[in-house]
């Protein structure tokens, strides 16, 4: 007589679905649009810095300054072109650096996001580079006399007036500082930033705030230090008369007269600026791609750097290669 086979047990296992989201690509652009709204008057302090001539001034007698003269507004002048800018430079720069920071799944050397960092900073800076030049002009109105004020209205009265009366070619003056400078915040921004938050990850750390929040003191500290020489020379290069400087060297001839620490004018301001943006900039970026961000499916069994797996409704764990865990 025919033995019957034992029935298998039932697996109730639940497969581990494991993914990760991707940034969109307007994902940078938005997040530090959203970020200037909060830190505009410290880069409008900044410009008043460095275009200053005269002896060392101080911020904050600087700021209530402005405040007791023109009002709290004042702060906040030439906030459309600040984020025009930020619409058009850090959208690009960003949009770019996203798409040619990874291999497929796979995220690239260092060596080589400093190489994508740099090519994206250079096509940010140069579309970027009208509304950047609009901004210091709107930023600095706050300290000219009422009779030599352009009195723009907004980001868009400024490009149409220059290409008016100064034309088209105007807004690219200190074009190449605009590139220049975009290029080295890109890599000590986005590149840096990339970097340290993929070494977190790999030593243990969640993919939460406070990695964002790590990696993006990093970046700002770095960014703010090593973009404030090409900083004051576009200040300057963009906010003058024509004719007081032929070209970027003699602007940079002349801004050693005044001694090396002209180079950095400015600079606390704008390491209060650059920290706070580069860290809200971040924060709402990936919070936004963790929520919104494109989902794809990765192999549980296939070699990973760090990908995210859901867990419960809000939070999302990070494990490092080969670790993946979820829950029911």
């Amino acid at each position: 007589m025919a033995v019957s086979a034992s029935p298998q047990p039932l697996d109730f296992r639940i497969p581990v679905v494991t993914y990760r989201r991707k940034a969109r690509w307007y994902y940078g652009g938005l997040a530090s649009t959203m970020a200037v709204c909060f830190t505009h008057p410290l880069d409008l302090l900044k410009v008043y810095l460095q275009t200053h001539d005269g002896g060392r001034l101080k911020i904050i007698p600087i700021a209530v300054k402005i405040v007791r003269t023109e009002g709290v507004a004042a702060l906040y002048s030439g906030i459309s072109a600040s984020l025009l800018r930020q619409l058009t430079q850090t959208t690009a720069r960003f949009g770019m650096y996203e798409m040619l920071k990874t291999d497929g799944t796979k995220q690239r050397p260092f060596s080589q996001k400093l190489l994508a960092a740099s090519a994206s900073g250079a096509f940010g800076g140069f579309v970027g580079a009208p509304a950047d030049l609009i901004n210091v002009r709107m930023q600095n109105d706050v300290k000219l006399p009422l009779a030599e004020r352009r009195n723009y209205n907004h980001a868009i009265d400024g490009l149409i007036r220059v290409c008016r009366e100064e034309g088209i070619l105007r807004l690219w003056r200190g074009s190449s500082m605009v590139i220049s400078r975009s290029v080295l915040l890109t890599m000590g921004q986005l590149s840096l930033y990339d970097q340290v938050k993929q070494i977190l990850i790999k030593f243990g750390f969640p993919d939460s705030v406070t990695t964002h929040l790590l990696g993006s003191s990093v970046a700002a500290c770095s960014s703010a230090a090593i973009t404030a020489p090409f900083d004051v020379v576009k200040t300057r290069m963009q906010n003058t008369e024509p004719g007081k400087y032929k070209n970027i060297r003699h602007c940079i001839r002349e801004t050693a007269k005044l001694g090396p620490l002209a180079f950095f004018k400015g600079f606390l301001p704008s390491l209060l600026r650059v920290g706070p943006q580069t860290i809200l900039m971040f924060l709402l970026y990936e919070q936004m791609r963790l929520r919104f961000g494109v989902k794809i499916e990765v192999d549980p069994d296939a070699e990973h750097e760090a990908e995210e797996v859901p867990v419960g409704k809000n939070f999302f764990l990070v494990t490092p290669k080969n670790q993946r865990t979820s829950s029911g």
